[in-house]
């Protein structure tokens, strides 16, 4: 059996993470020891391998859940899962493409600054320029 905080070296998870996880159901509630100490078996530490892996992958806490629960039951379609999974890729290209846009943008401002002085600095300029300016979403792909 493992305390909280060896759990969390064993999975590379920091134990307010495991702790959150407990508090959103995605953990169980761990046994404890009659001092009231959290202890954790081999179990736990595949289930939170599992969700680390998927928050490695993007995968945001919902999608997580529902590939908990299908985990959890071996029996239902893993077209299901495919579909999250999809669902996940079609987001993280999505982030590419905006990325994307943001690598041109940026490599045109540069190679467009002359070098001068800042009254005559592209860069500068098209940031003082807010008619072309992404939105907040855009710009970091939420």
């Amino acid at each position: 059996m493992l305390t909280i905080g060896s759990l969390g070296k064993k999975t590379g998870t920091k134990v307010q993470t495991i702790r959150y996880y407990e508090q959103i159901g995605l953990m169980p509630e761990p046994g404890r020891t009659e001092g009231g100490q959290r202890r954790y078996g081999d179990a736990e530490v595949d289930r939170l391998s599992f969700i680390r892996h998927a928050r490695q992958l993007g995968f945001p806490l919902e999608a997580i859940r529902e590939l908990l629960d299908l985990s959890d039951n071996p029996d239902r379609s893993c077209h299901e899962a495919d579909s999250i999974a999809r669902r996940q890729l079609k987001q993280v290209e999505l982030r590419m493409d905006r990325l994307k846009a943001l690598q041109t943008e940026l490599k045109r401002m540069i190679h467009e600054c002359s070098g001068g002085n800042t009254a005559d600095c592209k860069v500068l300029e098209v940031l003082r320029d807010h008619s072309e300016c992404l939105t907040d979403h855009d710009a970091i792909g939420a």
